[in-house]
């Protein structure tokens, strides 16, 4: 019988092992990742063992009568080793549902890892949930590029491109996250919105994960036009923010530093990520947005989120 119990601070290392060797975890599933921030939610994470080894995680915070995986994270979601297979993922689900309800959780909200960020196959939590009677509550469109298709950037995002280039643009990799932070300050507060991550805290987080979390500019010179934070998976590559200024709209120099790394630095890797393009918790479709994505060959992925009525 799986054993499901709380995390604790001395399981951190067991923890992130199975995360490291897992087939659907990345690095935002790490306790260095998810802990930048713990002092905002109260943390309800388990850890499943079978014969005394650790075999999954799940992160999750609590709200009262309500767990979610994980309310600080884009996804979470249970990650497990190649071991935990169908059958043991359903009796793993019913043991979470146990243990929660004895600690008085009467609702499970569970945002899975969506199957682009998965090493391997690894959707048997969906088909748990659906057997237990969980409701997709809400889905979210993302924009993923495939690597080696021929199909990719349209002509109007082509133009684009030979247009920076004839500007002067260049591409470099940064090293100073504040003046592409306070450019997209700037962007996002023309729509009312603010980054997720202070200038403090992706400092932080790109300090403690140096080769993952990388920040990509476009610049004329000395001037600043655009400016992309990657957040590299190995075989998915995530566009985690990216702006540009009012002079880098105007030559195209996000369309010229955004073709650089699709066709260029991450030009191997299986996936590209845009990330995604809903809001109103999926209600509304920004259409200028995902058709920016979409120019360069990228195509819809879902995010789902579940409620489980325990």
């Amino acid at each position: 019988m799986l054993n499901v119990r709380r995390y604790t601070p001395a399981d951190e290392a067991r923890w992130n092992a199975v995360v490291a060797q897992s087939r659907n975890g990345t690095f935002l599933h790490s306790r260095a990742y998810m802990d930048y921030h713990a002092d905002r939610f109260t943390d309800a994470s388990l850890v499943l063992e079978d014969g005394g080894e650790v075999v999954a995680v799940l992160a999750a915070n609590r709200d009262g009568n309500t767990v979610c995986s994980h309310a600080g994270l884009t996804y979470g979601g249970l990650v497990a080793l190649h071991s935990l297979r169908a059958e043991r993922t359903l009796e793993a689900f019913e043991r979470i549902g146990e243990h929660y309800r004895c600690e008085g959780i009467s609702r499970f909200v569970y945002k899975p890892v969506p199957h682009v960020f998965h090493t391997l196959p690894a959707e048997e939590d969906l088909y748990a949930l659906h057997r237990l009677g969980a409701s997709l509550t809400r889905r979210d469109l993302s924009s993923v590029l495939a690597w080696g298709d021929s199909r990719a950037m349209n002509t109007m995002r082509r133009r684009a491109v030979a247009k920076a280039r004839t500007a002067g643009v260049a591409t470099r990799t940064g090293t100073d996250m504040a003046p592409f932070h306070a450019m997209l300050a700037d962007v996002l507060l023309r729509h009312d919105a603010t980054p997720t991550h202070s200038l403090a805290e992706l400092d932080l987080l790109r300090s403690r994960f140096p080769g993952q979390i990388v920040l990509h500019e476009a610049y004329r010179g000395d001037e600043l036009l655009a400016g992309v934070v990657i957040y590299d998976f190995g075989h998915t590559v995530h566009s985690q923010y990216l702006a540009a200024s009012a002079a880098g709209r105007a030559c195209g120099a996000l369309s010229f530093l955004l073709a650089e790394l699709v066709g260029g630095v991450y030009a191997q890797r299986p996936r590209f990520s845009f990330g995604i393009s809903t809001e109103d918790e999926g209600k509304v479709l920004n259409a200028g947005l995902v058709a920016q994505k979409e120019s360069f060959g990228a195509r819809a992925v879902v995010h789902d989120r579940y409620e489980w009525v325990l």
